[in-house]
């Protein structure tokens, strides 16, 4: 009796640990890279690490606040459609919060939780960026910006998102609800699962074999049989192709340098500019060529 009592003492002994560790902790291994930068050889990562700069436009921090977020394929399994979620998919503090989120991963497969929209002069490229291999937990905190906007929250992982890995994050009263957001707003693009949403492809006729003799196939005529036209423009739209991939990738590193640091309402109105003089110059284009391949044609017509 007594040798069994200690052989449940030790296994109790063994298994305590191993089960404290059924998450493997990223935040003792991470490596500091610099500018908010943090990951290291397992899988773990945190970009746009910020727990002392202020954003624009916040006096102070309002205020200071954990949260914990669970990702994995279970937590779909109340979405119908849906393969990988969150445990939480909207989350709402105030302007200038100091957030710090601890992120678990219960798949065994790569999650992220990746918030956009962000000031890009403080955090780069605009996001804060959380991933870890699972089954594995990982921590980051950011300082929120000020005023009322509502923040996408996903997992860039291929699919990921489109699959249900989705959430919002708002700040103050936030500027709207995002579509798609499981449980929280209507799909986009609805799923349909009836009979009516799956294509039916008609079978082409059969070919007539009725003959005056038994046995014989009649063969078509050559009148019958089609062949493809050639359509004389064909050499004209691969020449104007040419030229439109050909001004594509002089005008590509000007565009790269003149849309660096706008927003995006200033992109998208410098681009419409930039459009409008593009086809402007295609059509200038258009008409030259068209009266070039005019005047060889009065050419080569023989003078009566």
């Amino acid at each position: 009796m007594v040798k069994l009592l200690w052989a449940g003492a030790l296994v109790l002994g063994f298994a305590a640990p191993l089960a404290a560790q059924e998450y493997e902790d990223h935040n003792k291994m991470l490596m500091d890279h610099g500018a908010g930068h943090l990951m290291d050889m397992g899988g773990g990562m945190v970009m746009g690490q910020n727990t002392d700069t202020l954003p624009g436009g916040c006096d102070k921090i309002s205020e200071t606040k954990e949260i914990t977020v669970r990702a994995g394929h279970k937590y779909a399994e109340k979405f119908p459609g849906r393969m990988f979620a969150f445990d939480t998919q909207e989350f709402q503090f105030k302007p200038c919060t100091k957030l710090t989120v601890h992120f678990i991963n219960e798949d065994g497969i790569r999650h992220q939780w990746m918030m956009h929209g962000l000031p890009k002069y403080l955090y780069p490229k605009g996001m804060f960026h959380l991933e870890v291999s699972g089954p594995a937990k990982i921590s980051g905190t950011l300082i929120l910006p000020p005023g009322d906007k509502t923040y996408l929250v996903h997992c860039d992982i291929a699919q990921h998102m489109e699959k249900g890995m989705k959430a919002q994050l708002k700040v103050g009263a936030g500027s709207g609800d995002l579509p798609s957001i499981p449980g929280v707003t209507a799909l986009e693009i609805s799923d349909d699962y009836t009979d009516s949403a799956i294509p039916v492809i008609a079978k082409p006729a059969a070919a007539s074999t009725t003959s005056s003799e038994p046995g014989s196939v009649s063969s078509p005529s050559p009148s019958s049989v089609s062949t493809p036209a050639v359509r004389q423009d064909d050499s004209f739209v691969s020449g104007i192709t040419v030229i439109g991939l050909a001004i594509g990738l002089l005008l590509a590193p000007v565009l790269a340098r003149t849309f660096k640091g706008m927003t995006f309402s200033e992109a998208a109105t410098h681009a419409f500019v930039l459009l409008r003089q593009f086809i402007e110059l295609l059509l200038g284009l258009i008409a030259k060529l068209v009266k070039m391949i005019s005047s060889n044609k009065s050419k080569m017509l023989p003078r009566g």
